[in-house]
């Protein structure tokens, strides 16, 4: 175990998915056996989300509509800042990228203003969604909008220089075999000399059921994504979901999908290779009450008392390889 006290500042990479919400919990289970009080969380950690489809209260394009509000509802819960990054314009411009430089990055800052970075770098062409697979073999997004992303929110913050930070994330071995082989702690890629920034993967060695129980054993409600079906949460139109998944999302948000669906058609290219996603949702059968029990755990509490184990749970993850 880590001594979480001697770090300035815990940062909490937090999707708003039960892994992230467990890893939050587990931090938080630890900081109160080696520091107790009232608050442990208080004036130590910080939850940062980001934004895949751009700036906050951007139209959503690839992920869900309710995301953005769903992590501001549990970290208000929980007393704890939220900071929102993005890449500028999100994933759709980081998609139609033609012959352009990558766009900057913005996240928010402790005193409300908005920091910027980059914009700069090659020319590059893409005109493509994600591929399926590895970073390396063309699937961009977790890259361009998610890990550079985080980087340079530390990179370029002075409130970093001369103190340790410590970053956490929720990856388990349990999901692939490439994350099998990430390390539970190293080094940032932040890491400096004028800072320190450690890197922890606490519940990497943990099973879905280790995670599933800490919920339950704090009652928290997890995103409405679970109780539709969908068994791990990323994107709503995740390039790895699978025809039921797509069936889903074209059934819960027709315009979301119907605009994925042209830009395959545009490009002559589709997210999965062998198949378009009109495809894939004509071959699935959409999750049963699926509107409804959207529209229901929409605004719920964080806490309820009766938890149960919701319907996504324990089901095909459909997730990075």
């Amino acid at each position: 175990m880590y001594n979480l006290n001697e770090y300035d500042t815990i940062i909490i990479a937090f999707s708003g998915g039960k892994d992230s919400t467990a890893t939050l919990l587990h931090v938080y289970e630890q900081l109160t056996k080696e520091i107790g009080g009232p608050d442990p969380l208080a004036n130590k950690v910080e939850l940062w989300h980001h934004l895949i489809d751009g700036a906050p209260g951007s139209e959503a394009f690839m992920d869900w509509p309710i995301t953005e509000q769903f992590c501001k509802e549990l970290a208000d819960d929980w007393n704890i800042p939220l900071y929102f990054s993005w890449r500028e314009g999100g994933f759709k411009q980081e998609m139609l990228r033609n012959n352009t430089m990558t766009a900057p990055v913005h996240w928010e800052n402790p005193d409300g203003s908005i920091g910027s970075a980059g914009g700069n770098g090659p020319l590059i062409t893409r005109r493509m969604f994600p591929q399926v697979g590895s970073i390396n073999s063309g699937r961009w997004c977790s890259a361009k909008l998610k890990i550079d992303v985080m980087s340079a929110a530390i990179n370029n913050q002075e409130r970093f220089k001369g103190h340790k930070t410590l970053v956490v994330t929720g990856e388990r071995a349990e999901e692939s075999k490439s994350r099998a082989n990430y390390n539970k702690f190293e080094k940032h890629r932040s890491n400096t000399k004028t800072r320190t920034v450690d890197h922890w993967r606490p519940i990497h060695d943990w099973t879905e059921k280790q995670v599933w129980d800490i919920l339950e054993k704090h009652k928290v409600r997890v995103h409405p994504a679970y109780y539709l079906g969908w068994s791990r949460l990323s994107c709503m139109t995740c390039i790895f979901g699978n025809a039921d998944q797509w069936a889903s999302a074209k059934l819960l948000f027709p315009e979301q999908f119907e605009q994925i669906a042209q830009y395959e058609e545009e490009f002559k290219h589709t997210i999965k290779r062998k198949k378009s996603v009109r495809e894939l949702a004509k071959e699935g059968k959409a999750y049963a009450g699926n509107a409804g029990l959207f529209k229901s755990h929409l605004y719920e509490d964080t806490f309820i008392d009766t938890w149960g184990i919701p319907s996504g749970a324990y089901g095909k993850s459909d997730g990075p390889t």
